[in-house]
């Protein structure tokens, strides 16, 4: 289906090509970044279906679908009785990356928006909530969520998408300026909490959670440079990921729509 899909919407396949054209440019050849277009299309066939089989996991068979490589660097993180920050990507099938610590019963509170059909809504969020994920809508006070991190909970954001709405700054994606939220780096820097880069991503028969060690965050007391400087620095290893994994990730997606005025 997600293969159909490349060929009767036209107009989000030409965005995803002109967005790969431009991330790959020198680097790809034209077959090659149709082929990861395709490949896109597919991944998100891949999702929906997985998405409608949510009702069947389980604590006991979801590690027949998933894997999880570093899970130490949360059990620290969670020990140490501090909140912290997943940030993450639209990559992967990125809502089995929730799940599956819900499902084993970690404590996982995810930053959500509000989507714009409200029956779809609610039952996307039902489905959040039987595999044990807790949802906090982005429109919701900023003080719930400072609360939430001062108190020890986490809470997982996928930054990754150029939404001028939001508060954000320029910084370098695939070597052109790209607006970027800034939220991590001033949720992370108003608590001292830590930012936990983790992707989950679709190899061999099943999904791998890849999870890295906090950043380390530059802090020199100009809060304007230190939220530009450390934005930068998670942007890059979202980066990292999509480089790795690119069909991936939602190439049609503009993710340089935002144009930056001082250029």
């Amino acid at each position: 289906m997600g293969e159909c899909a490349f060929f009767l919407v036209p107009a989000h396949r030409k965005n995803a090509i002109e967005n790969l054209r431009i991330a790959f440019k020198g680097e790809k050849t034209e077959a090659e970044i149709r082929a990861i277009a395709r490949g896109v299309f597919r991944n998100l066939g891949e999702n929906l279906f997985e998405i409608l089989s949510v009702p069947k996991l389980t604590p006991r068979n979801i590690d027949r679908h998933v894997r999880v490589k570093g899970l130490g660097i949360v059990d620290k993180a969670l020990s140490q009785k501090r909140g912290f920050i997943v940030l993450s990507a639209h990559l992967g099938n990125w809502e089995l990356l929730a799940g599956w610590f819900g499902l084993k019963k970690y404590p996982v509170n995810v930053l959500a928006r509000r989507l714009r059909y409200e029956k779809f809504d609610d039952w996307m969020n039902g489905l959040r909530r039987k595999m044990g994920v807790s949802v906090v809508m982005r429109d919701e006070s900023a003080k719930t969520i400072l609360r939430m991190l001062r108190q020890g909970q986490s809470i997982a954001i996928l930054a990754d998408q150029d939404i001028s709405s939001l508060e954000g700054v320029f910084v370098d994606f695939f070597g052109r300026p790209a607006y970027t939220p800034t939220a991590p780096v001033i949720l992370a820097l108003a608590t001292a909490v830590p930012i936990i880069p983790m992707f989950i991503v679709r190899e061999g028969n099943g999904h791998t959670i890849y999870i890295e060690e906090p950043l380390e965050l530059e802090i020199t007391g100009n809060k304007e440079n230190d939220i530009k400087v450390n934005t930068g620095k998670w942007s890059r290893a979202v980066e990292s990921y999509i480089r790795k994994y690119p069909s991936q990730w939602v190439w049609m997606h503009n993710r340089w729509k935002t144009q930056n005025e001082t250029k």
